[in-house]
This record gives C-alpha cells, sequence and structure tokens, in this order.
C-alpha cells in the first residue's frame, strides 16, 4: 500500500466526513418527505428548506472524489422530497402513462380559453367588439400563479393530498376548474342609438335613428393572493405559495407552460433524420434540415404569425388576434406560432445565428423571389418548394424509403409544422443562401 503524505490524510479524512455528514443530512429530509402528504404543509416546507441546505452544503463542502455522491444524493433529494411536495409540480412536464403532461394540459386550457372568446363572438349578435385583447397576455403571464395555486391546492390539502408529479384525469379537471376560476370571461351588450340626417326619396333632409350593439368582453385575472382568501389556505398553505413563487424557479415553470423549451434533439431523433438524408449533403444544408425539425409539432399555425428571435419565441402559444387580413381566421383569437413562411424565416434566422432573412421581410412570394427555380429531380434537402402562387411554402427535409420527397413545413390544416409528402406542392427553388 502506497504511503500517504501527513498533509493528505486530514484533507481525505475531511471529505469523508463532509460527504458522510451530507448524506445523512439529506437522508433525514427525505425520511421527512416520505410522509409529507400526510404531515401539514409546515412539515412539508421544513423539509423542503432542510433538503434544499443539505444540498447547497453537500455541493460547497465535497472535495476531490465527491461527484457521484453528489449525484446519488441529489437523485434521493429530488426522488422522495420534492415530489411527494407540491414542488413535484416541477416533473410534470412529461406523460408517466396517464395520458396527460403539464405542457399538454396547459396547451389545451389555452385553446379551450380562445375558443370560449370565439364562442361569444359568434354566439352575440353585435356591431361592434369591445375587448383588450392584451388581456390574454395577462392570462398567460399568469399561469405560474395558476400551477402554483393547483400545486398547494392538491398537494397540501391535509384532507386529500394528491401527488402533482404526475398529472391525472381527476387532477386535470382540478387544474381546470382553478384556470377558469382565476381567468374568468365575461360580457354584456350594450345598445347605443346614433341620429343622423339623410335625404329621403322626394329630395328632402329628415331625422333618422340607427342602433349599434357593442359586445363588451373582460377577462377578470386573478393573481395567488386573491385566491388564498378564496380557496381558505392555511398560513404555511401560503408559505409554500410563497416559496414556489420564487423568481429562481422561473425557468422550471416556463418549461411547464410552453412559454420556454428545449430545442434540443435528442441523438435518437438526429439519427432518424439522418437516416433520411443523402451522405455527400453539405454540413451548411444538414444544419437547415436540422433546425427544422426542432419546431416539429411543437408550433401552432397561426395567419401572419412571424419570429425572428434565437431560439423559442416565448410568445408561441398566447392567444393573439388574428390582425393580418385575408383568411377566414383572420379577426379571430388564436393561439400564436407561425404562418408558413414565417416557419422558413425562423429556420435560416437561426441557422445564420441571425444573420439572415430569407424572404427579407415579405411572405412565400419573396422567399421565392429569393431563390433559382430548379426541378424536382435536382432537388435535394434544404431547397424550397412552393405551392402554385407561391401560396405556401415548406422545406425539403430528405427522402423515404422510395426515394420520395419529404417536407417539412407549417401547415393550416394540421395547425403545426409537420412532415409530409410532396403533394399540392409545384415548384422548386433553391435559396441564393446557398451560393
Amino acid at each position: 500500500m502506497p504511503q500517504q503524505t501527513a498533509a493528505a490524510l486530514p484533507s481525505k479524512v475531511l471529505a469523508m466526513a463532509e460527504r458522510r455528514k451530507a448524506v445523512e443530512a439529506v437522508r433525514a429530509s427525505n425520511r421527512t418527505a416520505a410522509s409529507t402528504v400526510r404531515d401539514t404543509a409546515q412539515n412539508a416546507m421544513s423539509g423542503i428548506r432542510k433538503a434544499i441546505n443539505a444540498a447547497r452544503e453537500l455541493a460547497g463542502g465535497i472535495t476531490a472524489g465527491g461527484g457521484m455522491v453528489v449525484v446519488i444524493v441529489l437523485v434521493i433529494f429530488l426522488a422522495g422530497l420534492l415530489i411527494a411536495s407540491p414542488f413535484g409540480l416541477f416533473f410534470s412536464g412529461e406523460d408517466h402513462g396517464t395520458g396527460y403532461s403539464m405542457p399538454e394540459a396547459v396547451a389545451q386550457l389555452n385553446g379551450e380559453f380562445t375558443a370560449r372568446i370565439e364562442q361569444i363572438k359568434a354566439e352575440i349578435p353585435h356591431d361592434t367588439l369591445d375587448w383588450d385583447s392584451t388581456v390574454a397576455s395577462s392570462m398567460i403571464s399568469n399561469w405560474n400563479n395558476v400551477l402554483a395555486v393547483y400545486a398547494v391546492y392538491v398537494a397540501a390539502d391535509e384532507t386529500d393530498p394528491h401527488d402533482v408529479a404526475m398529472l391525472t384525469e381527476e387532477t386535470f379537471s382540478v387544474l381546470q376548474d382553478i384556470f377558469w376560476e382565476m381567468n374568468e370571461i365575461s360580457y354584456f351588450t350594450e345598445t347605443i342609438p346614433h341620429t343622423e340626417m339623410v335625404t329621403n326619396e322626394n329630395g328632402e333632409e329628415e331625422e333618422t335613428t340607427t342602433t349599434e350593439t357593442i359586445l363588451h368582453i373582460t377577462v377578470t385575472v386573478k393573481d395567488y393572493q386573491q385566491m388564498v382568501d378564496e380557496y381558505g389556505f392555511t398560513d404555511e398553505q401560503k408559505e409554500l405559495l410563497e416559496e414556489l413563487l420564487r423568481p429562481e424557479y422561473q425557468e422550471l415553470f416556463q418549461a411547464l407552460t410552453g412559454s420556454s423549451q428545449s430545442l434540443t434533439l435528442t441523438p435518437q431523433e438526429v439519427q432518424e433524420i439522418m437516416e433520411h438524408l443523402p451522405d455527400d449533403l453539405s454540413e451548411e444544408r444538414r444544419q437547415v434540415v436540422l433546425t427544422a425539425y426542432q419546431l416539429l409539432g411543437k408550433v401552432n399555425y397561426f395567419w401572419g404569425g412571424k419570429s425572428l428571435v434565437l431560439g423559442w419565441d416565448s410568445r408561441w402559444g398566447t392567444p393573439k388576434e388574428v390582425w393580418a387580413s385575408g383568411n377566414s381566421s383572420s379577426g379571430t383569437v388564436r393561439p400564436y406560432g407561425l404562418d408558413c413562411s414565417g416557419f422558413v424565416d425562423w429556420v435560416f434566422y437561426n441557422v445564420s445565428n441571425g444573420g439572415y432573412v430569407i424572404g427579407h421581410g415579405g411572405g412565400a412570394a419573396a422567399q421565392h423571389s429569393y431563390c433559382n427555380d430548379i426541378s424536382w429531380s435536382e432537388a435535394i434537402p434544404g431547397d424550397l418548394v412552393f405551392y402554385p402562387g407561391d401560396s405556401h411554402v415548406g422545406i425539403v427535409c430528405g427522402f423515404d424509403g422510395d426515394g420520395n420527397v419529404l417536407i417539412i413545413h407549417c401547415a393550416s390544416s394540421a395547425n403545426n409544422v409537420v412532415v409530409t409528402g410532396k403533394s399540392g406542392f409545384v415548384a422548386v427553388g433553391r435559396p441564393n443562401y446557398y451560393s
């Protein structure tokens, strides 16, 4: 056995002692967590804080060779304590076999919100609509409050607690009720008479009165403090709410509400995409295809929707009124996203790290004008394809097993970014970007 120096021994002994101390601290906190759902919210809060402090001590006190211990202890800490508390909310981003995940639930409720606005507009006869569409943005920014209230209401219920790390049909129903209580839509109509002078058929002026019906739609957004009183939360539950809504958890909330998403493709996804690409495809074109796939199935179709944002655009999914004219959705409220040319712009803007807008600010026709027309036999991944009259645009993203072209595009019919065959597309353009 090699001899150890006198200076080395104390440090190693100290490291072992620190590790044992940290492990025991977190194990103790984990034992507290096992009964979190049965104990009071105050005990849960105490356990959470002890575990957080233990993890911080561990991170600061571990010396050489302690990395694996950090991982093991944090797994114990997260799995045992947080999942059994309201903080289990932050583990609800995936479907754990129930058919529900929190981001999908948020998207569904956002959709229900916009559908309710459209239903009121369709069912109530009116000449003029009065509603502040910016309220929808306030509703989206209120999601942190909604989720925090939901987590405490469900997990810290002293009589019937439930796990919030796993979203089920039952807990989704609770979330749905809380969402609508915190984002209440009301409306009323107002009839206003208008008097004016008109010329009758005899050429004489006479007074006539018409009426204007105004539909007023109001959204009342409540924060967590208002719900504390409505639900009669205890002091301990209030403390849990305050802790959940601390600024350091903002990114975790963003991941659940869709206002921030990772666009990183997994190695498996990349491998599947690469199987449909030619071996000799340039790296430049390969990156265009991979970047396009980052939005597959993630962004709603929105007529006139554009985004020159690097990475995820926090506006996606938020209810907005379609301002662009010329479409059946114009004037309606929809979850914000991209139209076909907006998707193509975003792809090339991100590939170029913000240095290139392929349509130079225009739509599909403008994008086509910055391409050289080629034949289908010449088409390779990264080229653009167009409907007749440039009414739609997509990106060639590979070939199937029979050699048929695959196209990725933001399609109104699917209300999302999809991969299809070339049906409907009649022209191919090679972007000047590559030259």
